[in-house]
């Protein structure tokens, strides 16, 4: 075959090629190795469950379900599809606590779903014992689907809008064309393809037994079984099987519809639980017992979207969720393809949050783990500690590892917080404020009245040079570029004007630019960079230099003269200004110096060397700080973040998102960013939480955290204009309470950028008096 086609496999392969077919994508080709619901799909449970604790990944759930409901009278298809709800059950007190923050993470959202008590619970699943019941978490609209009749739909659907669908038709081969497509090799010929999706990937339940009665499935929290049509418990961690010849030598290349040899012995445990839960069990016979394969991630999201360093080569694989993620990844990726940017934000299943430090003890080690913590409550700020660390430990780890917290941020440790002696210390997660709490409010006191360091090596970090580099940046940032010797920050934005990413930019040398990004954003942005390189032909070098250069944070009013003991260079204000980057030595050590603001009166230094020379001082305190707000991304616009400042619609410069800015500009915000105080008890807001107000609700917040220096809890929330003046007040849903907030109009402690504009204001007002 030849043309300008798209190859998918299976998975989410039929929701995909449907979609394209829909969108009136042409020439869209699907590829199946054996036949259509091979591997696991055949086998897997098809539960189809609106819950799901992230953000955003709830739209892809709710997506999926409202397409089951009309995807028979579409197509012509029967799917099988059955809607008696689903119950989470809580036994103990922490998993109530979770029911309440997964409930007030959905009260924002559309999703049907309710705290229910005993009674209700007795009601809609009779045969329950109720001996250890205390409360419910109740979605209505659940169900189960049949997979393959679902997928049969799916084809269907495909086929009627053009799509075509080949089997048996393996890939033998993929070979990337100069010209940014791709040849893909089969038995039958080769396909030049603009675009390919790897859809390959399988997820199901491991183990099912099918009882007779069709009631609401139920999810028993202390051992995360499922009952209602079967009964499919994850055994524990230590009993999980890794296919380690799959590991070595790759999946069987005529693996199909086999199965593993059964086991019960594994989920005894749970059998006996069960039994305990539902009596009735006890007499029931097991009918069938089913043993598949099932895909995990090192984090149990899914690989969505398109890859680094391999042009229009994307992936939608590690599906741990199975049947429910197929028609919302399908839309979500048609969408994207289509327009050229994600309808919404989904950077959690970036698949280029991993990269060359996932190695393949890494990755079984944190199969299994991610395997078992579908046993385990699910907590925020969790930490997960299996296969650390990895190879990516800066210069200071060895220093630093015993002294501290270690935290995991895009395979690097970066320190959370240091304990003394006497300290409660050890990873304790909680819902409410917890053993770090204490620690982290001496360490914000010794930054903002002294000095502390920080290790901030997990930054990513992109070099952008040559003779296009400013045509090229102008084009990618919406601000304009900094001088020479001078750094900035700016923002990528998509073509609909939305928030792709924030950059801190330098330019360290005429046409060479120093990019600093988040440390989980390294490959998503650079991907974006080379998209545009490859794009518009600039010419430019990129160079990811994130694993070669070392970056140490330096904050606190003492910061610049604990740096002068340690340098020759003039470090006063006037002579090393705000936003302003030089190369100096440090101790020895060749560094180049960018001084940011921090806050109060406090200054900040981001010190970046080279990677195996970050040996800190051991003159200055280790303590770190820092408080991001995630108020930015594809589901925001940098108009309503109030990021007005940073935003040069009257650059000459054509950047991405530009006319849209204007058009959104022209036609008026209809929310905006708000800053929220709020005085709590023994919890802070984190972000995603609902915020209501007359009993409705008008929003979420973004971020949340505890304001050492103000004695209260901060938060954002993107609110309807009419309640964003400052003194307005809304509440704050936490762990099922509404706290009242109160939207402040500035930061309580002003960073050195807001008290210079407000010092411009106060003159400008001054002398407007005078004239």
């Amino acid at each position: 075959c030849s043309g300008s086609q798209r190859r998918i496999g299976r998975g989410s392969g039929e929701a995909l090629a449907y979609h394209l077919a829909k969108a009136g994508q042409k020439d869209v080709v699907l590829l199946e190795k054996s036949e259509l619901t091979a591997g696991s799909t055949w086998h897997a449970a098809g539960l189809t469950t609106y819950y799901h604790p992230g953000i955003n990944l709830k739209k892809i759930h709710y997506y999926s379900i409202k397409l089951f409901e009309q995807l028979e009278a579409e197509t012509g298809q029967a799917v099988g599809f059955h809607q008696p709800g689903s119950i989470r059950l809580a036994s103990t007190p922490v998993r109530v606590d979770e029911l309440k923050y997964q409930m007030t993470r959905t009260h924002w959202h559309p999703t049907p779903q309710f705290l229910i008590g005993p009674e209700k619970i007795q009601q809609l699943f009779p045969l329950l014992n109720m001996d250890k019941v205390l409360t419910g978490l109740y979605n209505p609209g659940d169900g189960h689907i049949d997979p393959y009749s679902l997928t049969m739909a799916l084809a269907a659907g495909a086929r009627m809008y053009g799509a075509q669908i080949y089997y048996p038709a393996s890939v033998t081969g993929l070979t990337p064309t100069a010209d940014g497509r791709w040849d893909v090799q089969t038995p039958h010929g080769t396909i030049r393809a603009n675009r390919i999706v790897n859809a390959t990937g399988s997820a199901t339940p491991t183990r099912q037994t099918t009882p007779p009665h069709d009631r609401p499935h139920l999810f028993v929290s202390f051992s995360f079984c499922l009952l209602g049509l079967l009964f499919g418990p994850y055994e524990k961690e230590e009993k999980m099987k890794l296919q380690d010849s799959w590991i070595r030598d790759g999946v069987p290349p005529g693996f199909g519809k086999e199965l593993f040899e059964s086991d019960l012995d594994r989920i005894m445990d749970h059998v006996e639980r069960a039994i305990e839960m539902v009596p009735v069990l006890k007499n029931a016979d097991i009918i069938n017992i089913v043993s598949g394969p099932i895909t995990y991630t090192p984090d149990l999201l899914p690989m969505i979207g398109p890859h680094q360093g391999a042009r229009n080569y994307w992936t939608a694989i590690g599906f741990g969720y199975g049947i429910i993620h197929s028609g919302g990844v399908g839309k979500f990726l048609s969408d994207w393809i289509v327009s050229g940017e994600p309808p919404y934000d989904l950077i959690e299943c970036d698949p280029n949050r991993y990269a060359h430090w996932t190695s393949v003890p890494y990755l079984c080690a944190k199969a299994r783990e991610s395997y078992g913590f579908n046993n385990v409550v699910g907590y925020p700020k969790e930490e997960r500690f299996a296969g650390r660390p990895t190879n990516r430990v800066s210069g200071v780890y060895e220093l630093l590892k015993d002294r501290c917290s270690m935290g995991f941020h895009a395979g690097w440790e970066q320190p959370h917080y240091f304990h003394k002696p006497g300290d409660d210390s050890g990873y304790k997660p909680s819902f409410r404020r917890t053993n770090w709490f204490g620690p982290v409010g001496r360490e914000c006191k010794l930054v903002m009245e002294g000095v502390g360091v920080i290790d901030l090596s997990p930054f990513g970090k992109i070099i952008v040079k040559g003779e296009d580099s400013h045509r090229l940046l102008d084009r990618l940032f919406a601000n304009t570029l900094p001088k020479v010797g001078q750094t900035n920050i700016s923002h990528m934005l998509t073509p609909r004007g939305r928030v792709y990413a924030e950059v801190t930019v330098t330019q360290t040398a005429p046409g060479e630019f120093l990019l600093i990004t988040g440390s989980g954003s390294e490959l998503h942005d650079l991907r974006w960079i080379e998209r545009e390189v490859c794009d518009g032909g600039y010419a430019v070098s990129v160079c990811n230099v994130t694993d070669e250069l070392g970056v140490l944070g330096v904050a606190g009013p003492k910061s610049r003269a604990v740096l002068q003991k340690l340098t020759d260079e003039d470090m006063s204000d006037t002579a090393f200004r705000f936003l302003h980057c030089r190369s100096m030595q440090l101790a020895g050590v060749p560094l180049r110096a960018i001084r940011i603001s921090y806050t109060g009166d406090a200054d900040r230094y981001t010190l970046v060397m080279p990677i195996d020379r970050t040996h800190a001082d051991e003159r200055l305190s280790s303590y770190p700080f820092v408080c991001v707000f995630l108020c930015m991304n594809c589901d925001t616009n940098p108009l309503e973040a109030g990021l007005d400042y940073f935003i040069k619609l009257s650059k000459p410069a054509e950047f991405i998102g530009k006319q849209a800015l204007l058009e959104i500009k022209a036609q008026g915000l209809s929310r905006r960013l708000a800053f929220l105080t709020l005085h709590t008890d023994d919890i802070d807001p984190e972000g995603n939480e609902s915020v209501w107000h007359d009993g409705e609700v008008v929003g979420n917040t973004t971020s949340g955290s505890y304001s050492y220096s103000t004695q209260q809890s901060l938060a954002f929330s993107y609110l309807p204009l009419h309640l964003t003046h400052a003194g307005q007040t809304v509440e704050v849903e936490l762990l099922g309470q509404k706290y009242l907030a109160t939207v402040t109009p500035e930061p309580l402690v002003l960073t050195e950028p807001a008290r210079t504009r407000l010092q411009k204001k106060q003159r400008k007002l001054l002398l407007d008096k005078t004239l």
